[in-house]
């Protein structure tokens, strides 16, 4: 189970991560989507399922959004009303600031109701007016600890700047935070420098290393690339001088990742630090959320020949997975 193993600080958890449909879709045409998506993911070995909180970050930066933002479903309503046919625990993104104490301690208890594990983010702008701290929503979300956990995210790309998310990661785990989930990786430096530091960190302070689950996501055109950058993922110029020369980004861009996976589980197996992947697809384009599953296929291969993954359902062979890969890509 998700809660046991982020409890025990258990390694190798996977998870998925899902957008709401756009808040003007019919409730027909988002049953449809919803029966998709547990179609596509209730075979898959995994421990939980993410549903994002879609914000309108335009705000965040002077440069012109990639694709017209456009509002989302509910997350939490989109998952406890049209997913509960996936046996899956969800997870769900929520920006504290945008809600009023009274407002957070009503959805809590929604979630705890339903089984569901929140994540705070934070609000989408720097200007935007806060109704309730991240400390203050922590302490809403406390009374639900012994059947609960809480996460929080980290942004690897901050920490290459500020170089203080290792103290940004305590912090919250002061406040009952356990996991902590990445924005997307391309830049593994920056990745394990995170980890290298928070590890340092935690030593020093005698504190207990928190699980950090990495996202990957493939990409698979250059609108793609364009709008991961644009959301402040950095991919390193040779590597995106790599994908713009492929004969085939998608492809270039699932190879990436599944090296990425590779050398993040040695990188953290080795230093006996909790972690996993959440896997996503930027894009809603049906190759690259077909490639996005394959890497949950692989990954979860690599994990359980490796030992650090105790399986939860049937691990495909390679032949298995490269005919599923062939038959949704091609």
């Amino acid at each position: 189970m998700f809660l046991n193993k982020i409890k025990s600080g258990e390694s190798g958890i996977l998870t998925y991560g899902i957008t709401p449909p756009k808040s003007e879709t019919s409730p027909e045409r988002i049953a449809e989507i919803a029966d998709r998506t547990i179609a596509r993911l209730v075979d898959l070995d995994l421990d939980a399922l993410i549903v994002y909180d879609v914000q309108d970050e335009s705000a965040r930066t002077c440069e012109e959004r990639p694709f017209p933002f456009l509002k989302a479903h509910d997350p939490f309503r989109f998952a406890s009303g049209y997913l509960q046919d996936l046996d899956l625990p969800k997870i769900i993104y929520r920006p504290a600031g945008k809600f009023s104490k009274e407002e957070l301690s009503d959805w809590l208890d929604e979630l705890h109701h339903h089984q569901f594990y929140p994540v705070f983010v934070g609000i989408p702008a720097p200007d935007f007016p806060v109704k309730t701290s991240l400390p203050e929503a922590y302490q809403l979300w406390s009374k639900h600890e012994k059947n609960s956990v809480v996460g929080a995210v980290t942004i690897p790309e901050r920490h290459a700047v500020l170089h203080d998310e290792d103290k940004r990661i305590l912090n919250k785990v002061s406040c009952g935070v356990s996991y902590f989930i990445s924005q997307c990786v391309f830049n593994v430096s920056y990745a394990k420098k995170i980890v290298e530091d928070l590890d340092h960190t935690c030593k020093n302070d005698n504190k207990k290393f928190p699980t950090v689950i990495f996202t990957l996501t493939a990409c698979g055109s250059v609108k793609t690339l364009t709008f991961m950058e644009w959301l402040g993922i950095h991919i390193p110029p040779d590597l995106k001088e790599d994908f713009n020369r492929a004969e085939n980004m998608l492809e270039s861009s699932v190879r990436v990742c599944l090296d990425i996976a590779s050398e993040l589980t040695a990188f953290c197996a080795e230093r006996s630090i909790p972690f996993g992947f959440n896997i996503e697809s930027v894009a809603i384009r049906k190759d690259e959320i077909e490639a996005s599953i394959y890497m949950v296929n692989k990954i979860a291969k690599m994990l359980n020949e490796k030992g650090i993954r105790k399986r939860t359902a049937a691990v495909l062979s390679d032949e298995t997975i490269m005919s599923l890969h062939s038959e949704n890509i091609n």
